[in-house]
């Protein structure tokens, strides 16, 4: 088996447990046959023990001795033992399998996904399907086939001795079992009804519960005492509704089901059968021995179906999120063959359009271009489209409209390893992963050595503070390297230095850093983007008021295009959102070179 034998199970038409299990079923049905064979012998010596007690009341005649019956009890003990456990060794292997060719699979899905996809999904969501849901996984491949054959082995064996024996005292024991199903029946119609909805709440949980720690510092400063986060208590009152949804129809109709398998329930109902049967001259009471000794032992396989059934609720509900995760479209990648190389590095956008999800546009047929060795600045209100320009520029998602070139080339007809060698960004929502600095900064060129990355370091003004740390550039980010926002920034600044990309996207470069980081962070992304094509997303005009062109986008519209000076003659929305910043027309601030 490997990932795309995973992948593709996924994408045939069959439920999300089979499709789940398509991998490894054929290991599954094995390891269920051998545990239900391991059941049955192992259930043979108490009929062994029954045509004993018989030999020795002198009630029957036997084709084989004392010792014969002791010795094949013996024998099919030890060799249904011995099944049994090569079955729960094979069911595991399989899981262990399944698991990790799961998780390599979906890894591979959210590498392929578009970047933009991990902004509308809460991270909780992913959390859930990679650990809770594998999880939960691990009860259906690793116990429930295995148990459930038990179960049913022991069920059909137990049966047809009793049978053998009588069969109007074994249809009498199994009215209790009967009952047991039709009180199941209804248990299950109505947790059916409710286990979308419990499910739904629980991922509502582990969204909130991320959400909380990532802002638990903001809680506890603006959260009056004893009152947890709004989202957080929101989220877990729906889970407990929806819990008390779900066992409310349950109680009774189990209470009832489990009373009536109780192995007391079952034996006085055998017991009184058999009474009143040998009282009427149908059987002897040692015939009722065998029945004494049986069937009590059939309620605990059922209850235990029970408890499996109940599990494999659950295990369908993770196995839905998962083929969600695993379906979830990806961007289309050229081939080795296939990609072609631009020529220059002048990006040109033509009529793009794009709505998030198909539905809610944000970009209405933006078309400019920005020339090669010059700095573009996009402007506007909040909420105008800015950084959606921005992140289809990256390709965090592609237009659904419309196109954007990079040298002549369409970015849909580049492969991303090809076209993040050519585009460099530095995002205000800065992304660090737990590693050594060495490895943060060279994240891009793994092959860099050390006084390159050292150099890129030194570009990003950002040298000094690594070497103050008690490892260096050894040091990991998150245990003895813990940075502040703008020293994060800067950092993130030497990963693009490293990289060198001819085309660079900054987008809102300094919103995490204070004053002094501010000043470092202008001076490095000055020398930087020097001799580059640069993007740039900025709040503060005055940090763009040098730029070749400036664009200023409303409505995910551009509505005015041309320098600082020119749009300020213009009097239009760029003179009113500098006026409304308090921006005196001579200052010279600093800004990214022209």
């Amino acid at each position: 088996m490997n990932v795309d034998n995973a992948v593709s199970a996924a994408r045939q038409p069959a439920s999300p447990v089979a499709r789940i299990l398509q991998p490894i079923r054929k290991r599954l049905i094995f390891a269920a046959v051998l545990a239900a064979v391991g059941a049955m012998l192992g259930l043979v010596p108490l009929a062994g023990m029954a045509e004993i007690a018989r030999q020795t009341l002198g009630s029957a005649d036997s084709r084989f001795s004392l010792w014969q019956i002791v010795m094949v009890s013996i024998s099919c003990l030890v060799v249904g033992t011995a099944l049994v456990f090569a079955s729960e060794w094979l069911a595991h292997r399989a899981d262990h399998c399944l698991t990790h060719h799961l998780r390599q699979a979906v890894v591979d899905k959210l590498s392929k996904v578009p970047m933009g996809w991990f902004t509308s999904r809460a991270s909780g969501q992913v959390k859930q399907a990679m650990q809770d849901d594998m999880g939960t996984l691990h009860s259906l491949t690793a116990h429930f086939f295995t148990s459930v054959a038990r179960a049913a082995g022991a069920v059909v064996i137990s049966v047809g001795y009793l049978l053998a024996l009588d069969w109007r005292l074994t249809l009498i024991a199994m009215l209790p079992f009967a009952g047991f199903f039709w009180f199941l029946k209804h248990a299950m119609k109505a947790s059916d009804q409710n286990m979308t909805n419990l499910a739904e709440k629980m991922g509502a949980i582990n969204s909130a519960t991320v959400e909380l720690i990532g802002s638990i510092g903001t809680v506890k400063a603006y959260t009056a005492a004893g009152h947890p986060h709004a989202g957080y208590a929101q989220a877990v009152d729906g889970f407990a509704n929806a819990f008390v949804d779900f066992t409310r129809p349950l109680v009774a109709a189990m209470g009832h089901a489990h009373a009536l398998i109780a192995p007391v329930t079952v034996l006085g109902i055998v017991l009184a059968a058999g009474m009143a049967m040998a009282h009427q001259g149908w059987i002897t009471m040692v015939d009722v021995l065998p029945f004494v000794l049986v069937a009590p032992g059939l309620c605990a396989p059922l209850l235990l179906l029970h408890t499996l059934l109940h599990d494999l609720q659950g295990a369908q509900g993770a196995a839905q999120r998962l083929m969600v995760l695993l379906d979830t479209p990806v961007l289309p990648q050229m081939t080795d063959a296939q990609p072609q190389l631009p020529q220059g590095h002048g990006v040109r956008f033509e009529k793009v359009h794009y709505a998030y999800d198909g539905a809610h546009t944000v970009i209405h047929g933006v078309s400019f271009e920005m020339q090669p060795g010059t700095v573009t600045a996009i402007v506007g209100p909040s909420g105008a489209g800015k950084s959606t320009l921005a992140r289809l520029l990256l390709r965090f998602f592609d237009p659904v409209e419309g196109g954007i070139t990079l040298g002549g080339i369409d970015l849909r007809a580049m492969h991303s390893t090809q076209l993040y060698q050519q585009i460099g960004f530095v995002l205000q929502d800065i992304r660090l992963v737990h590693a050594s600095i060495r490895e943060n900064i060279a994240l891009g060129r793994p092959d860099a050595t050390q006084a390159e990355i050292e150099a890129a370091a030194h570009v990003a003004h950002i040298h000094e503070r690594i070497v103050q740390l008690p490892r260096g550039y050894d040091s990991v980010i998150g245990e003895d390297a813990q940075l502040s926002g703008g020293e994060a920034q800067r950092l993130s600044i030497a990963r693009a230095v490293l990289l060198d990309p001819p085309v660079l996207v900054l987008d809102e470069a300094t919103a995490a850093a204070d004053a002094g980081n501010e000043a470092h962070i202008q001076t490095a992304l000055a020398q930087f983007t020097q001799h580059r094509t640069v993007l740039v997303i900025a709040h503060r005009l005055d940090t763009v008021m040098h730029a070749d062109q400036i664009l200023v986008l409303d409505g995910g519209t551009i509505v005015e295009q041309g320098t600082h000076l020119q749009l300020l003659d213009r009097q239009g929305l760029y003179a009113r959102l500098w006026d409304q910043g308090g921006y005196a027309t001579t200052q010279t601030a600093e800004g990214l070179p022209c």
